[in-house]
């Protein structure tokens, strides 16, 4: 069951190996990889916490603010960029044995997507973030973005 603890192992600063689509909906397309570093701090007494990725070799920076719904014991992720600098929609969704699965509605080159974001391969010192997109509803994903955080020192 999710808790208002769940985001904690993220707090602090971060490396992070990017590796993502040159098209997030094109299987056949091409990787593109890239670092960044991340610092995420806690609010409203782990409740919420609010992450910076900042990618110099790509020229901008990013923005994930997580917030824990206590009612419905389930986190909503919201991510903004530099580069349009809008809150885009949310993904909501819970940690179930040491493993997030968030999901959502978007859409991506004027299509319509389901979007989900997965956290795996937790520790103290790494994890891993990913995205797919489907563009039939959640019958089908295509992963289009992996982000490799490991603790920096």
């Amino acid at each position: 069951m999710s808790s208002s603890h769940d985001f904690d192992f993220l707090h602090g600063e971060w490396n992070v190996a990017h590796r993502r689509r040159a098209d997030f909906l094109d299987p056949d397309s091409g990787w593109e990889e890239f670092a960044a570093t991340s610092r995420c701090w806690s609010l409203f007494d782990g409740a919420a916490n609010i992450d910076e990725l900042d990618v110099p070799g790509q020229g901008w920076k990013g923005l994930t603010l997580r917030l824990f719904d206590r009612e419905s014991e389930q986190w909503s992720l919201n991510w903004s960029s530099s580069r349009t600098g809008r809150l885009f929609p949310p993904v909501v969704g819970r940690f179930e044995d040491g493993r997030g699965v968030f999901h959502g509605d978007d859409t991506h080159g004027g299509k319509d997507v389901r979007v989900r974001f997965v956290w795996s391969g937790i520790s103290r010192t790494t994890a891993r973030w990913e995205q797919a997109f489907s563009s039939d509803g959640g019958e089908t994903w295509l992963t289009n973005w992996f982000m490799d955080f490991s603790r920096a020192s």
